[in-house]
């Protein structure tokens, strides 16, 4: 199993909108659960905002393997959220690592 993680840096300045942001990534990635095989897990949660310097979005994913993560990278429904997230956040880091 490979387990997948991204995490971002929200844009905005107004909390408001970054509260919406963040929940914008969360409901359009943890609905491909649903659509893309091969995902065993996907969540999506906003750092607490407790310390300063976190990242702001983090996403866990696991998949059945590295052909799984790749089909899900790829997939038509993936790309359109990806471009979506792309106009809310600044910075991203990914790790993958086998589990």
């Amino acid at each position: 199993m490979i387990r997948h993680i991204v995490l971002w840096t929200l844009v905005a300045d107004d909390e408001t909108q970054r509260r919406d942001d963040a929940r914008g990534i969360a409901e359009r990635l943890e609905a491909l659960q649903s659509e893309i095989p091969g995902i065993q897990s996907l969540r999506v949660d906003r750092d607490l905002g407790l310390v300063d310097g976190h990242w702001d979005v983090a996403l866990v994913s696991e998949h059945d393997d590295n052909a799984a993560l790749e089909a899900y990278q790829a997939h038509p429904a993936h790309l359109e959220a990806a471009a979506w997230i792309r106009g809310v956040v600044g910075e991203r880091a990914v790790v993958d690592y086998s589990v």
